[in-house]
């Protein structure tokens, strides 16, 4: 009996282990599940840290390239920008080019033709005169034809003179730039509008030929301009030297016209005439208004050669 109650007892204890026991497994696979979860959690979360770090160094990565590829884009239109401008720079200047030479040539062959009529024409106009006065004179002829002949040699030798004169002025090859122009104003006044000459520049004063012929021959251009299209009624030329600069200004009361549209007012040759100034190496300004009843000013500003 009493041997029953021992064996009761350690089977009773043998159980209590085994519920210990299992106590204790449950206990340290709770304890391995609690740390395993954290564990997992943490490398999901620095899996998706990597993740988004990856992602972000793709992004800049496509930005960097994107930016790389604008700063190529740029550069190529850069230079295609400067390529095609020195391409039209070329083509103006061998576009002033030609017109300068056409001008220089057009410029001798008016000199050559006014000394031929002024020295060759003219004066066998004038011989021819002269001795058909003698003839007359000696023989005590009263003809009408005669007068009528005589009349007609005047009449050429005159036309001729005034041609040549046109070509290259005998003021201007004689005495000089002011007093050619003064006396352009003379000439070009009349009842329907009158030029006014002031000048600073003593009227002896003499500079290269060239220089002269091409600032006379620009003055008169721009006078024929203001007759043909300005309507004025008065118009004023004002000469002066300033820091070896000879300056013209022109200034007419007439209607005016859209100063920024000079390439469509190709009647004028104003741009003609602005390559002949940008020959001299001078400026060629002007202020108009087509809208404004305030006239038009030119200021032209060259070095004195």
């Amino acid at each position: 009996m009493f041997f029953i109650r021992i064996l009761i007892s350690l089977i009773v204890l043998i159980s209590n282990g085994d519920k210990v026991f299992g106590q204790q497994n449950t206990i340290v696979k709770e304890s391995n599940i609690s740390i395993v979860k954290p564990a997992k959690k943490e490398i999901l979360e620095q899996s998706k840290r990597e993740q988004l770090r990856n992602k972000k160094v793709v992004s800049l990565f496509v930005v960097l390239i994107v930016i790389l590829f604008f700063l190529f884009y740029l550069v190529y239109q850069n230079n295609k920008l400067k390529q095609k401008i020195k391409r039209k720079d070329t083509k103006q200047k061998i576009l002033l080019d030609v017109i300068n030479a056409g001008i220089d040539s057009q410029e001798t062959e008016q000199k050559k033709i006014a000394a031929f009529l002024h020295d060759n024409i003219n004066s066998l106009l004038s011989s021819a005169g002269l001795h058909l006065n003698v003839f007359t004179t000696k023989n005590n002829i009263q003809s009408e034809e005669i007068q009528k002949t005589k009349a007609i040699l005047s009449e050429v030798h005159d036309l001729l003179r005034d041609i040549s004169h046109d070509l290259v002025p005998t003021l201007l090859v004689r005495f000089g730039l002011i007093y050619a122009l003064e006396d352009l104003c003379e000439r070009n006044s009349n009842s329907s509008i009158h030029f006014e000459f002031t000048s600073s520049v003593a009227a002896d004063t003499r500079y290269s030929e060239k220089f002269e012929t091409k600032l006379y021959f620009i003055v008169s251009e721009l006078f024929n301009n203001i007759i043909k299209h300005s309507e004025a009624q008065k118009a004023q030329i004002s000469i002066h030297e300033n820091n070896n600069q000879l300056i013209i200004i022109i200034h007419d009361n007439g209607i005016g016209f859209d100063a920024e549209k000079l390439n469509e007012i190709e009647g004028f040759g104003l741009n003609r005439i602005r390559v002949r100034i940008k020959k001299l190496k001078g400026s060629f300004s002007i202020i108009s208004r087509a809208d404004e009843n305030t006239g038009t000013s030119i200021k032209i500003k060259v070095p004195i050669l």
